[in-house]
């Protein structure tokens, strides 16, 4: 087991023995997941996109014990600030044996305990989909040091690490790709957030000091990359909260949904039904359904002008009847903008591309000269989609007035955008730079500026770990 991660979890049961919450001498499962940096893809993960993902140092653990037969779900956070959530059995039956809809329901309606959704839903989509018997009281403690709202996904890891903890004390054995299918149906069925795969399946199976290069279509791991010695990546918080529920992410994803299907009209495929969700299914659609295939020439020459810049929902309701997107609709009254967000995947793909063959071939200063350039372009494209801000804007600007003589060639926004976290690539020795960086950044703004370094592997490599909590 990689030492970030024995560490992390020893220091965990070190916790738990002083809690008082677990029953003592009866078996406990913990596993580990690590949030993650987007370095290059983000959100043309929805639409196909080739990504680089890397599994940072910090990691969320989580440790499950099963219950009392007579006993429900309890739940405890020790994260940023201590939580507890606490349902009956009889309420943790309704959830268990209801739909995921209902369950969402449920979670909304109180926000206080809006975030126990992501853990609950890891116990309802076991039972109902992967026939994980839950006639037992469950008890759950999470631990997490991926903040929140910083844009490397603590959502992921949180559920990663739940599941991976849960399944196993239910007897289940899920491969890291399943793991990370699961999550994100949790995530984008009971939590109600739309995100991609991208983040489960780093959390999942992340390797340290790696990138994993995933295919979004939907979720094709093409290998992984090592980050050569000579260079490093690094994140640092804007102090802006980013969460991928926001309306912006998922107004920009409905509109690149709106753009795809507006194209596949155009090359004469209609769809053959609509679902009872509103979902449009098209026989064998053009670019096998993702917006990542258009080729960029050919968008740019021809495609990009038949699209509208902006489309008002009933519009386009009243036109094609709803997108291929599972997880977003299209609503009525709200005005979307659809050509950009719909050129943004096309081009990234590109983009994503052109960098990892850049990343493995030789590395001098003109190879990271162009590295820099490419993540340049992601970010603009971003700020072009609406996704982003002026915080992670000034991040960059500070990035591109160090330049390469403080050993930093580029920075992008990451993730979902507007907030959240900014990648940063340059040689092995410019910590200092970015650390540097990231202190006038906060004298200028007053927010404080996490700085993200290291890596760690992810839960299918770490596996589970079984203890016990003594009397004493």
């Amino acid at each position: 087991m990689n030492d970030v991660a024995a560490h992390d979890l020893e220091a965990f049961r070190g916790r738990l023995r002083g809690l008082g919450f677990f029953r003592p001498g009866v078996p406990i499962t913990l596993a580990r997941a690590p949030g993650r940096l987007d370095v290059m893809g983000g959100i043309a993960d929805y639409s196909g996109s080739l990504v680089l993902e890397l599994p940072i140092r910090e990691a969320t653990c989580a440790a499950v014990q099963s219950g009392e037969r007579d006993e429900g779900l309890e739940v405890i956070s020790l994260s940023e600030e201590e939580r507890r959530f606490a349902i009956d059995r009889p309420g943790f039956a309704r959830l268990l044996n209801g739909d995921e809809a209902a369950a969402r329901r449920t979670f909304e309606d109180d926000h206080e305990s809006a975030w126990a959704a992501y853990v609950a839903g890891v116990a309802i989509v076991l039972h109902r989909h992967l026939g994980a018997s839950f006639d037992h009281g469950l008890r759950i403690v999470i631990w997490s040091r991926v903040p929140e709202g910083k844009g490397v996904s603590s959502s992921a890891a949180l559920e990663v690490a739940v599941m991976k903890a849960l399944a196993a004390e239910s007897g289940l054995s899920l491969t890291g790709p399943d793991l990370a299918h699961w999550c994100q149906f949790v995530e984008n069925r009971v939590v109600g957030a739309p995100c991609g795969i991208m983040d489960q399946m780093t959390s999942a199976l992340g390797r340290e000091r790696e990138l994993l290069a995933l295919l979004c279509q939907p979720a094709i791991v093409r290998g992984f990359v090592p980050v050569p010695d000579a260079i490093g990546f690094w994140g640092v918080d804007s102090g802006l909260r980013h969460a991928v529920s926001g309306s912006d992410y998922t107004s920009v994803r409905t509109g690149a949904f709106m753009g795809l299907r507006i194209l596949a009209e155009l090359c004469g495929k209609r769809p053959e039904r609509i679902d009872d969700r509103g979902v449009v299914h098209i026989d064998r659609p053009p670019w096998e359904g993702h917006l990542a295939n258009i080729d960029p020439a050919r968008f740019t020459a021809g495609l990009a002008e038949k699209l509208p810049e902006f489309l008002e929902g009933h519009e386009f309701l009243k036109r094609y009847g709803g997108t291929t997107d599972p997880v977003t609709r299209v609503v009525p009254d709200r005005v979307y903008a659809v050509r950009q967000p719909t050129a943004h995947p096309i081009h990234e793909h590109a983009r994503v591309r052109r960098f990892a063959q850049l990343l493995e071939g030789p590395l001098d200063g003109a190879a990271l000269h162009e590295m820099g350039a490419l993540m340049k372009g992601s970010h603009a494209s971003y700020s072009a989609c609406g996704l982003g801000s002026e915080a992670t804007d000034r991040l960059v600007a500070l990035v591109e007035e160090a330049g390469p003589a403080a050993g930093l060639f580029g920075a992008k926004i990451t993730g979902g955008g507007s907030g959240g976290t900014v990648a940063i690539l340059g040689w092995a020795d410019a910590e200092g730079a970015v650390r540097e960086l990231a202190s006038r950044y906060e004298s200028e703004t007053g927010r404080h500026a996490t700085v993200f370094s290291g890596s760690s592997p992810g839960a299918e490599h770490v596996g589970v770990r079984r203890v016990t909590i003594s009397k004493d």
